[in-house]
């Protein structure tokens, strides 16, 4: 796909989301349920969709509610939900609808406290925020177990909204307990909604099954847990982060009042046109802070800190910009992430590994290969690291899109779903500690292992295209070589726990390529990667693609 000549560059204001056409129709539209893309669909991070598109509506919401209710129900689940919304407009619409129905069925419901910045209403509430919160409530309990709700789709543009359940493993729920969910909530949907219990929203938070949690104190009281704050206090440097406009925007100050540390907020700016936002490669709004043409204003000025980094809406992602090299590539930091924590967490098991997802950098295999740590390659999808992390069979779990999360200091799991803002502070701790930053550090890692070039290609994909692509087999491989290179794996289910991968991945000993419908967008993507170079990349993305545009034509 050809990159759009404004990336880069500020939205021009008549381009912006109308933010009250937009909540309006969320409250008039109603699906049709005949349709697909009007029903309840969880893909990898939940339901997502917008309200233009007759697919992020309140019925949607009210009948995912009470499908998460029902699921509790059946499943025991009896604890207090914690219930967190990020900062894109249809976030709180989803939050009131969303507390009705949890009040009108009696759920013990945690909401954000509030804080000045608010005025005292429910506020923003990052994914691991969410997920720490459930892990420290759960912690030594065997029954009346917490779990919770994530309002937010993520870096999407500011027309959309998310819709997702993490259960009491505090981790993004996995396909057995969303197919559930999704199943109810369309059944209720093609009910006319009977079925589902409801009431006034002024009812709901005023009821006593409705509490306030100090969302913000709960999470950055603990941040000394898992990074070394100390360090980063003392070290001299400037650092500084860009909450993007996105649920963390309230707790970078907090964090660095708290802890002393030279860190500076560039902005806690909100606003759901996100009209602050430099364009995307295609010329929309999308908070991605692993794209060069998002995070391009923080790019320009580099130059005034030794690292900074930046978290999406939800602050599940993270991106970093050193001093030495500008905006890391994800798959860069992942593997100069892995090298200093696994030599600098002395308390963590021996036998602890690395979390990887199958289309993620090789740079990681081989890094774990020189500090003698195992590695566990997954189908893409957070949720499979959650495990892991849980029993800390992984001190790390990280995916190719800028989401990871690690252990605590000395063991034990901090947030088993992605977390943005540990990795940011990781940057400066690594920046702080060796007297390098995250670029230096990669530089030195391509001297030893080599220096893969990475790239993934997005192309359109209608669903019955998109169903094609997720059955390719091995069977389809007829070539011997890829790019001139032996193949020495043909791969459906990932390695590391036998899991269909959905797609197909096709590895050499210097080189691969992996193509996979995506879960959330109408796209097929294709992953490659050369340790050769970027003519013999070129070459395997050339002989990717045509053997999935034969499976698509066929």
């Amino acid at each position: 796909m050809s990159t759009d000549l404004n990336a880069g560059r500020l939205p021009d204001e008549h381009s912006l989301t109308n933010v009250p056409r937009l909540i309006s129709r969320y409250y008039s539209e109603r699906p049709d349920v005949s349709d697909p893309a009007q029903q309840v669909a969880f893909g990898t991070s939940g339901h997502r969709g917008s309200s233009l598109k007759t697919s992020f509506n309140e019925w949607h919401i009210l009948a995912t509610t009470q499908a998460i209710c029902d699921y509790r129900r059946a499943q025991g689940i009896d604890g207090p939900l914690f219930v967190g919304m990020d900062t894109h407009a249809l976030s709180e619409p989803a939050f009131v609808s969303a507390l009705e129905v949890l009040a009108a069925n009696g759920v013990e419901t945690r909401i954000d406290a509030g804080c000045p910045e608010t005025n005292g209403e429910p506020g923003y509430t990052p994914t691991p925020a969410i997920s720490n919160a459930i892990l420290e409530y759960n912690a030594g309990r065997h029954s009346g177990l917490a779990d919770g709700i994530v309002i937010t789709p993520s870096h999407n543009p500011p027309a959309d909204g998310g819709f997702k359940y993490n259960p009491t493993n505090g981790g993004p729920a996995d396909t057995g307990v969303t197919k559930w969910i999704q199943e109810r909530a369309n059944a209720l949907l093609a009910a006319g909604l009977e079925g589902v219990q409801r009431i006034d929203y002024a009812q709901a938070l005023n009821a006593s099954t409705t509490q306030r949690f100090d969302f913000i104190e709960h999470y950055v009281g603990g941040l000394e847990q898992v990074i070394d704050l100390e360090a980063i206090r003392n070290s001299g440097l400037k650092f500084g982060v860009d909450p993007l406009g996105g649920a963390g925007v309230h707790y970078w100050t907090r964090i660095a009042e708290r802890y002393g540390l030279p860190l500076e907020v560039l902005s806690t700016r909100v606003d759901p046109t996100f009209r602050f936002m430099r364009l995307d490669w295609d010329g929309k709004i999308r908070m991605d802070c692993s794209s060069p043409h998002a995070m391009a204003g923080l790019i320009e000025n580099k130059d005034r800190f030794d690292v900074s980094f930046a978290c999406d809406t939800d602050h599940d992602r993270h991106g970093i910009v050193a001093r030495s090299v500008g905006l890391l590539n994800p798959n860069h930091y992942l593997a100069v992430a892995i090298e200093y924590l696994f030599t600098h967490r002395p308390e963590w098991s021996a036998g602890a590994g690395i979390g990887k997802t199958l289309v993620s950098s090789s740079m990681i295999d081989r890094v774990a290969a020189g500090i003698d740590r195992r590695v566990v390659e997954v189908p893409v999808g957070f949720k499979w690291f959650v495990d892991g992390l849980m029993d800390g069979s992984l001190g790390f779990g990280g995916e190719e899109s800028a989401g990871a999360s690690f252990l605590r200091k000395q063991g034990g799991a901090w947030s088993t779903d992605k977390d943005g803002l540990i990795l940011g502070l990781l940057a400066a701790e690594i920046t702080a500690v060796t007297g390098k930053d995250p670029g230096e550090r990669y530089k030195a890692l391509t001297e030893r292992f080599g220096a893969p070039v990475y790239q993934r290609i997005d192309a359109p994909a209608n669903r019955e295209q998109k169903a094609k692509l997720g059955k390719l087999s091995a069977s389809q491989v007829t070539a011997a070589e890829l790019a001139g290179r032996p193949i020495t794996q043909i791969l459906t289910e990932a390695p590391g726990n036998g899991a269909a991968i959905g797609g197909l991945k096709v590895v050499t000993d210097n080189g691969w390529f992996a193509a996979r419908p995506s879960g959330t967008e109408d796209v097929y993507k294709i992953y490659a990667e050369s340790f050769e170079g970027e003519t013999h990349l070129k070459r395997i993305q050339d002989e990717a693609k045509a053997l999935v545009d034969g499976v698509l034509n066929g």
